[in-house]
């Protein structure tokens, strides 16, 4: 798709350098190369709507003032086939350009154009990125903290394949180890407790309700069968018949979160097929690895780690390590994704360097693997830290969450905090129907549009294609400021995306129903002058598709009417 504002700069780019070349070739400047420099948007409009600070870069290389090389290039500048009306020199060299009214003409009919598809770009084209998200301990229901990082992760997943990148969202089930033992043991007490309640429960098993509602459906499906077999035979069938609940019961509130994902990778599919048998040979033919009083032991002090790591106990069981670098390894080397991406909690800031390490030890560059932390989340209500839901006397999971508030309003709030900080999710502002609630303040601008284009046609009056003369009378600031904010659309995506921060486009959208408000406030859409009247329906509706593209991305409903 096309990007309007790129688009200008590049060209921009290109003619200050040939106008630099034509300088040179009539002798005002010395042959030089020419450095990096900056053509970006003034903080004040007054500076144009485009600076370029070329001269200062080259001050050193030309051997004369900034302001003298300023107004050579500004000499030698060819602009027809651009969108700049003017151009200045201000303060100690800086090249300030104003776009003419066609370039603003042409934002509104690229998105008229374009529709859905505006935004869109080839940016990442040609790039596999695997993203895993949420992960869930499948032992129980999902907390709060997944219910964060299920929406910035299936938001950063949406903004990738916008920026052009072939993205496939993966949840990781971690169905062996130490969690599923203890699991195990939690359903084995809970079903021997219904024969015998002298049976104790270990204070480090699960002690939730799910255990025992698990225990007693699978007492009525079994009866008394497994209470006198073997332990070891017991705990497989009760994991065998509680897990696959779990993980359904998952799949169903991610559904409900509007959160599909492509692949459910099953940690035990690497223990069934070798691959964490490999991944310990791979490592010990690497060099990295020692034994030290029976166990295996990683050398991940020569990666920067702050000490090595045991890869094998002593009685020969691996450690979690092993699996989450046999995990890894799947990803970038037998399915060869060009990137993953893993958006993990705070507590596992540590485990960074260990697993990078682990990946250079067997020859796959690092830095094809990204990993971003994501800080703790507190539900507040009536201003109090909010822990137990009051309709069911249970924690607050993501399914009794999204029963509190709409799935709109946790996904849009959970993405306006970079996933680096803490965050504060207040249910009263989720469930509020006004302008504070910022989901609803964006979907008001949608509906608001709706609304203006509905009255109106209820007149007798319909939008029509307008002439560029036509958009050209779009001249007041809060028409030219929303356009040019509309053009920042597609170049938001690609930062976004650059970033791993889908939290940029959730601020970009608030700011763009900010823009719209301001706008209809002080720019009467209906009017006698016909053709003004008619280029200010054509921008309701560009601004309506980009607040719908953006919303729909985000998987968040864009209503007509509220």
């Amino acid at each position: 798709m096309s990007d309007v504002f790129k688009n200008v700069v590049d060209s921009l780019r290109k003619e200050i350098l040939d106008a630099i070349e034509k300088a040179v070739a009539k002798g005002q400047l010395v042959k030089a190369e020419i450095p990096e420099f900056v053509i970006e948007v003034p903080a004040d409009k007054k500076n144009g709507d485009l600076a370029a600070n070329v001269a200062m870069a080259c001050a050193r290389v030309f051997r004369t003032a900034p302001r003298n090389i300023a107004n050579i290039i500004m000499e030698n500048l060819s602009l027809e086939n651009t969108f700049i009306a003017k151009v200045e020199v201000a303060g100690a060299g800086f090249i300030n350009f104003f776009l003419d009214s066609r370039y603003y003409a042409q934002v509104i009919k690229t998105v008229l154009s374009e529709k859905e598809n505006y935004g869109k770009s080839d940016f990442g084209k040609g790039k596999r990125i695997l993203l895993e998200f949420v992960s869930a301990n499948p032992t129980g229901p999902m907390h709060i903290g997944n219910a964060r990082g299920g929406a910035l992760g299936d938001c950063l997943a949406s903004v990738l394949q916008n920026a052009g990148y072939d993205v496939q969202r993966e949840f990781y089930v971690n169905d062996a180890g130490n969690q599923i033992e203890k699991f195990k043991t939690s359903l084995e007490v809970r079903y021997l407790q219904i024969y015998d309640n002298s049976v104790t429960m270990p204070e480090d098993a699960y002690q939730g309700a799910d255990i025992i509602e698990h225990a007693k459906n699978f007492n009525n499906l079994y009866g008394d069968k497994y209470v006198n077999v073997p332990s070891e035979e017991r705990r497989k069938a009760l994991c065998d018949f509680a897990l696959p609940v779990n993980i359904a019961n998952l799949k169903k509130d991610l559904l409900k979160y509007r959160i599909e994902y492509d692949n459910w990778f099953l940690e035990s599919s690497l223990h069934n097929s070798g691959a964490v048998k490999d991944i310990i040979e791979k490592l010990k033919q690497s060099g990295y690895t020692y034994e030290l009083d029976g166990a295996l032991w990683f050398k991940t002090t020569a990666f920067g780690d702050d000490k090595d790591r045991v890869l094998m106990r002593a009685n020969g069981i691996p450690t979690y390590l092993v699996p989450d670098i046999a995990y890894h390894y799947n990803k970038l080397v037998t399915r060869n994704y060009d990137v993953a991406i893993d958006i993990l909690g705070a507590d596992h800031h540590g485990y960074i360097p260990r697993i990078k390490a682990s990946m250079q030890a067997l020859g796959v560059n690092p830095d094809r693997l990204d990993i971003i932390i994501m800080q703790m989340v507190r539900l507040i209500k009536d201003n109090e830290v909010y822990k137990v839901s009051k309709r069911s006397g249970k924690a607050v999971t993501l399914s009794t969450l999204i029963e509190e508030v709409s799935v709109d309003a946790a996904r849009f709030i959970f993405n306006m905090r970079e996933a680096n900080t803490q965050m504060d999710f207040d249910i009263d502002l989720a469930i509020t129907q006004d302008s504070q609630n910022p989901v609803y303040y964006v979907q008001y601008a949608h509906a608001r549009i709706c609304s203006i284009l509905k009255a109106l046609e209820n007149d007798g009056i319909t939008v029509r294609e307008c002439r560029d003369e036509e958009l050209a009378l779009l001249t007041a600031s809060e028409e030219k400021e929303l356009i040019s904010y509309i053009a920042d659309y597609t170049g938001e995506i690609i930062s976004s995306a650059k970033e791993y921060d889908p939290t940029k486009i959730t601020k970009y959208v608030l700011h763009l129903a900010a823009l719209f408000h301001k706008f209809y406030n002080a720019c009467r859409v209906k009017g006698d002058n016909e053709s003004l009247m008619q280029a200010r329906l054509n921008l309701c509706v560009a601004t309506k598709i980009v607040i719908r593209n953006v919303l729909t991305m985000l998987k968040i409903n864009a209503p007509d009417s509220m």
